[in-house]
């Protein structure tokens, strides 16, 4: 498994804890906005390497502009959780990379 798959997983997981209502409320609120940031920066790593890796970016470019505009509460919570589908539908698909398989006939 790539980098970049690990990655998406990742971010996928912690966009969908910061999408649970009260939860990733309180996480974002009590950190002030903080996490936003870490998950921007994540965001930003995940999308680095899928480019390298051939990877769909889909999931990071929605996960960076959530964190642009996660500060609005019911926008932010419901692009969280688009976030964390997105990103953990990509992460199940493997890379069009160097990891394909080639048949040769």
């Amino acid at each position: 498994m790539s980098t970049s798959r690990i990655m998406k997983w990742v971010t996928g997981g912690l966009e969908a804890i910061l999408g649970i209502p009260i939860l990733g409320a309180a996480i974002i609120l009590s950190l002030v906005w903080t996490p936003l940031l870490i998950m921007l920066a994540l965001h930003i790593v995940t999308l680095v390497l899928t480019k390298k890796d051939g990877g769909a970016t889909t999931g990071s470019i929605l996960g960076i502009v959530t964190s642009c505009i996660g500060w609005i509460p019911f926008v932010g919570m419901i692009m969280h959780i688009l976030s964390a589908i997105f990103l953990m539908i990509n992460a199940a698909k493997p890379d069009n990379g160097s990891h394909a398989v080639v048949s040769e006939q």
